[in-house]
């Protein structure tokens, strides 16, 4: 089972107060009881301006466990990974953190505490290998009862980070788990099935994910 780390010192804002505004706080700690929190209350880390800030989007992207999409290329690329989990966390959050990737927002103080929560069982890697024993691509996220939120992921081989997400999948679906979240959409992600729900709306189905008891594959 997860290691509980000691209670944040931080009040966790209301995601509702933020009105219009996708960011809804500003400062606080990377510190796992702070991170853990802010995920309860529908809310992740991701610096703004050199700053640690706590997002919540108006419009939060999901995937449904009953909607993924997978093509006929998709599956054939599915038999050629093999597919681990939480066998190379360090270098799966190294790869989505590479200065440059476009958009890249993983700061060295970002890496540190997932993998602080990784030690302590919270934050996983499910990992796409190739046949000749090389990491292609793979994701990471936190792993909160019923709930898996997605951080990032990564590739370097064609669809081996779309191989990870459908064995995501599959091992929620297995494991009885309720709510998948990947915070904003992307072309990529909407083509294997990603909607958009209102934060509201992500806010009640988080908060009873959360309570439900963690599937047996993260125990």
């Amino acid at each position: 089972m997860p290691v509980q780390p000691s209670p944040s010192e931080w009040r966790m804002p209301d995601a509702l107060t933020a009105g219009d505004s996708d960011l809804v706080a500003v400062g606080a700690d990377l510190q796992p009881g702070t991170i853990l929190e802010a995920y309860r209350h529908g809310l992740f880390p991701m610096p703004a301006e050199g700053r640690l800030a706590w997002w919540s989007p108006q419009m939060r992207a999901i995937l449904p466990l009953d909607n993924l999409r997978v093509s006929r290329s998709l599956r054939k690329s599915c038999a050629r990974f093999e597919v681990r989990v939480d066998t190379a966390f360090g270098e799966v959050i190294s790869a989505c953190a590479a200065p440059d990737r476009r958009g890249a927002w993983i700061s060295a103080d970002i890496r540190l505490a997932y993998r602080h929560l990784h030690d302590l069982g919270w934050a996983h890697s499910i990992e796409a290998w190739s046949s000749d024993g090389e990491l292609a691509g793979g994701l990471y996220g936190i792993a909160i009862g019923g709930l898996f939120a997605g951080e990032s992921m990564f590739h370097r081989q064609t669809d081996a980070s779309k191989v990870a997400l459908v064995a995501l999948v599959r091992l929620l679906q297995k494991g009885g788990a309720q709510l998948l979240d990947v915070q904003w959409p992307t072309p990529h992600l909407t083509s294997l099935g990603v909607v958009e729900i209102p934060r509201a709306d992500y806010l009640e189905r988080v908060r009873a994910a959360v309570l439900m008891p963690l599937p047996a594959m993260w125990a």
